[in-house]
């Protein structure tokens, strides 16, 4: 009775909290609240079990509330809370840092820690403009990023990201010496792809446009999610990050991988650098690194950029740093993560699942109102029409519509994202794709 009456004055009790990217008077009328989590599946207030088609926020890969994790976190905190990352250290942090600096590809083998992608993406951008100020090129100050690309919240990651809703409001705050590059995502050539689309490689010749405009030496860095998450699952076309490495490489020009997303096995990899071969020189994490249960985030850097930092006399070589950089609770759950992921070979078994769950997404082509499914790895994307006058209500009609039917997915405008814990099983995968079948044909 005592925690049924804590419960209700807890649902009842939402005005102090300002939600983030939420419609708060529209949620609060009719909250959906979530009270526990176990694997697959959430509990709602009401008991119901909630399937997880979004891994949470992209971020659970290994699944909700696994012992091995909760348990390194219960240790550290009763072991060391916290301990200071300026001219201080931990162990447990190094060992970290060292066990991630293995999984990566190439001569990426630093690791910087921050505390979300926001915060790795600002730092990405500072470290880029600072190697050049090291490197002898002080006039590399222009960024590149994309249009439909989303690096967070900083005003950095704002400044490079494409998505007009998230800068209009702050217009008057973002970096100048910014361009964009055009998406990739071509709806009338490449609809129903299943993998990398087939048409688009040529788009990566923007930024030689780019470059005639503003001359290489003015450019720092281009920033891009290998796979466009928070946009709708937009799939990088066959040869299109090659050929954007090549002009980078041409030119001088700094590429950064944004892989907040596509980091920790989504895509059936380690990383998206992986899985395509492509070799960024600045990698941007967070989400996957921890399976979301202490906040962080992390900058990978190539060997020559670390060391030309290290060429000058003893000091402080970079000017930036958080007071949570490589938290112990952080690190702890870091390196729980990583060892649960390797222990259950969990990106071998996503990539095990990816035909399965193509032919699955795929199985929603012909329902009302679906103009697109896309896929790659275990994400997956479903284009709606969106209604005249009204765009975003379909969509969101059929996420309420599918919480209320015991599944969580993930809308943005008219497109329904999928992207399911790496231990999903194919009944789950079945229940996922019947769930909001029903739901695209309730909300024709």
């Amino acid at each position: 009775m005592a925690d049924a009456a804590r419960l209700d004055a807890e649902t009842n009790n939402l005005d102090a909290l300002w939600m983030p990217f939420t419609a708060n008077r529209q949620f609060k009328r009719k909250p959906r609240l979530l009270v526990g989590a176990k694997d697959m599946h959430y509990t709602a207030t009401d008991g119901r079990r909630i399937l997880d088609g979004t891994a949470g926020l992209w971020c659970v890969n290994a699944g909700h509330c696994r012992e091995p994790i909760t348990k390194a976190i219960q240790e550290q905190a009763a072991r060391m809370d916290f301990a200071p990352g300026f001219q201080m250290g931990h162990p447990v942090a190094f060992e970290f840092a060292a066990k991630l600096s293995a999984m990566l590809p190439g001569d990426l083998d630093h690791v910087f820690f921050a505390n979300s992608g926001s915060e790795a993406v600002d730092t990405a951008l500072k470290i880029a403009l600072a190697y050049h100020q090291a490197n002898g090129q002080p006039t590399r100050t222009r960024l590149i990023g994309r249009a439909r690309g989303y690096h967070g919240v900083g005003f950095g990651g704002i400044s490079v990201g494409g998505i007009s809703p998230n800068r209009k409001q702050f217009a008057a705050g973002l970096l100048g010496h910014v361009d964009h590059l055009p998406h990739t995502h071509d709806l009338q050539r490449n609809a129903y792809s299943r993998g990398q689309p087939e048409f688009g490689a040529q788009l990566a010749d923007e930024l030689e446009k780019l470059v005639q405009l503003h001359d290489a030496s003015t450019i720092a860095a281009v920033i891009v999610e290998p796979v466009a998450g928070s946009t709708g699952v937009l799939v990088p076309p066959k040869g299109y990050l090659e050929r954007l490495r090549a002009i980078c490489d041409k030119h001088g020009i700094l590429l950064i991988f944004d892989e907040v997303i596509t980091g920790f096995g989504r895509l059936g990899a380690s990383f998206a650098a992986e899985y395509f071969g492509v070799l960024p020189d600045l990698m941007t994490v967070a989400k996957g690194i921890t399976n979301a249960t202490v906040p962080m985030g992390a900058v990978f850097v190539r060997k020559g950029i670390y060391e030309a930092f290290m060429k000058g006399p003893d000091g402080i070589e970079l000017f930036h740093g958080y007071t949570y950089s490589g938290h112990p609770l952080a690190a702890a759950a870091g390196l729980a993560t990583i060892k649960l992921y390797q222990d259950e070979d969990l990106f071998a078994r996503a990539a095990a699942l990816a035909p399965y769950w193509q032919d699955a997404i795929h199985s929603l082509r012909g329902l009302p109102n679906v103009i697109d499914l896309r896929n790659i790895g275990l994400v997956g994307g479903i284009e709606l029409e969106p209604r005249a006058g009204k765009p975003a209500a379909r969509a969101y009609e059929v996420f309420v519509d599918c919480f209320e039917r015991g599944l969580l997915i993930r809308v943005t405008g008219d497109i329904v994202a999928l992207s399911p814990p790496l231990i999903v099983e194919k009944t789950h995968v079945d229940q996922m794709v019947d769930t909001l079948g029903g739901a695209l044909k309730r909300a024709a």
